[in-house]
């Protein structure tokens, strides 16, 4: 076999390989020969059938099979001989055919780069550090009303909070919504559900009231022909509903699994839920930060580029609806924060290999308890997980990430950022 490698690019390499004819003939006729021995073909005995009839009918397939075969093994071969690392399949071309009783094939990939010695202790790192206050345990426990609010009609006019439900109809020049008769819609007014100057127009309204009035819709309403538009609305108001919201009481704690209805034993466990969230809130920022920083501080290294494709495509579908294929212009986008993701990916990966940072099985089992405390059915999550090696990777990904970030607040010039629980949950501008 022969083996020579091309450099055509920073991280791109050529491998040309060539392998005798004869190797490939060998096996074409050693495979033939065993189908002969196994296989079952009408009209001839099992294991009686001529090589001849198997070389008409399946040549071809045999043929390609084993160049297939041939070409991975010796790829395998040949990428250990140079010691060259791919970070994926390679571009195989080929003719398949024998020249000079040799077939030869090339196989064009991209490469890991060469690390730089990544200076953790230059890095300047901001970690944030918050505690769940009981102030936090109140706010989420009118969360917890809020939710479970029920809504009884009334008959005043309606204030911020009430549940109105009407039916409209909206024109602009010749256009009507909807084109013959009214529209019913619904919804609690400064929920936000509506746009300001809708919810304005029903506030202070009764049930049964009719009244006409002209309202702007934003650039961004979801019907094109009123975007951006003034339009006269004839409203008629259906009914009107005020919030009453549950009392915070043995009942209502029942509600959420606290069996015998003990209020401390609520709040403990509504605690619980907080500072579990607020964990994993502070270390997916100080992930963030120390990403950040490690890509800023090695902008300028050579990363694959397929990685950093691959990186912008899984962007951009994460930000389209489900099912559709993004725009090229979306991930043309997303490219210069995807290179940013791969170069802080690859350093985080080479800092857990130099420091010899091997993965915590206790943390591991921690925080798939942590997922599956949040299903109904925890111990067919863990099943679930124990079972999948794609999901079981994930995590195991995570928390060596975890880790690696961890390490690097600990070596680098570290300073603490005290925020509250809402500051690190709900950040400004989110």
């Amino acid at each position: 076999m022969q083996v020579s490698v091309e450099n055509i690019g920073t991280l791109e390499r050529k491998l040309t390989v060539k392998f005798p004819a004869e190797r490939f003939e060998t096996q074409v006729s050693a495979r033939i020969t065993e189908m002969g021995r196994t296989m079952r073909l009408k009209g001839f005995r099992p294991g009686k059938v001529p090589t001849t009839v198997i070389k008409q009918r399946f040549g071809s397939q045999v043929r390609g099979e084993v160049l297939s075969d041939l070409i991975g093994s010796t790829l395998r071969e040949a990428v250990e001989q140079e010691k060259l690392q791919p970070i994926a399949n390679p571009a195989i071309n080929t003719t398949g055919q024998p020249e000079n009783g040799e077939i030869a094939y090339t196989a064009t990939f991209e490469i890991m780069p060469e690390f730089p010695a990544v200076d953790v202790a230059a890095l300047e790192i901001g970690r944030p550090v918050a505690v769940v206050a009981d102030a936090d345990i109140d706010k989420m426990l009118e969360t917890l009303r809020q939710q479970r609010r029920s809504f009884d009609a009334v008959d005043r006019a309606s204030a911020e909070g009430d549940f109105v439900m009407f039916e409209y109809a909206a024109e602009a020049g010749d256009y009507r919504f909807p084109s013959e008769g009214l529209e019913r819609a619904g919804s609690v007014i400064g929920s936000g559900t509506l746009f300001k100057a809708l919810d304005e127009a029903l506030v202070g309204r009764k049930a049964d009231e009719s009244f006409d009035t002209e309202i702007a819709f934003p650039e961004d309403f979801r019907n094109d022909q009123l975007a951006g538009k003034t339009a006269k609305v004839n409203f008629k108001i259906i009914k009107v509903q005020e919030p009453k919201l549950p009392e915070i009481d043995a009942e209502f704690a029942k509600l959420f699994g606290i069996e015998d209805g003990d209020l401390e034993t609520f709040r403990k466990e509504v605690r619980s839920n907080l500072e579990r969230e607020l964990k994993a809130a502070l270390m997916g920022r100080l992930k963030s930060e120390v990403a950040e920083k490690l890509a800023d501080a090695h902008a300028g290294l050579d990363v694959p580029k397929l990685m950093v494709q691959s990186e912008a495509r899984n962007m951009a579908v994460a930000s389209v609806p489900q099912g559709q294929q993004p725009p090229p212009q979306l991930i043309d986008a997303a490219m210069p924060i995807a290179r940013k993701r791969v170069i802080a990916g690859l350093l985080m990966g080479e800092i857990a290999r130099k420091q010899e940072i091997k993965i915590d099985r206790k943390r591991i089992a921690e925080q798939l308890a942590a997922i599956a405390s949040t299903y109904e059915e925890p111990e067919k999550v863990i099943e679930l997980y124990n079972g999948d090696p794609q999901l079981m990777s994930g995590l195991q990904n995570r928390v060596m990430e975890d880790q690696v970030a961890e390490w690097v607040a600990e070596h680098a010039k570290t300073t603490n950022l005290d925020l509250s629980f809402d500051d690190v949950m709900r950040p400004a501008g989110a």
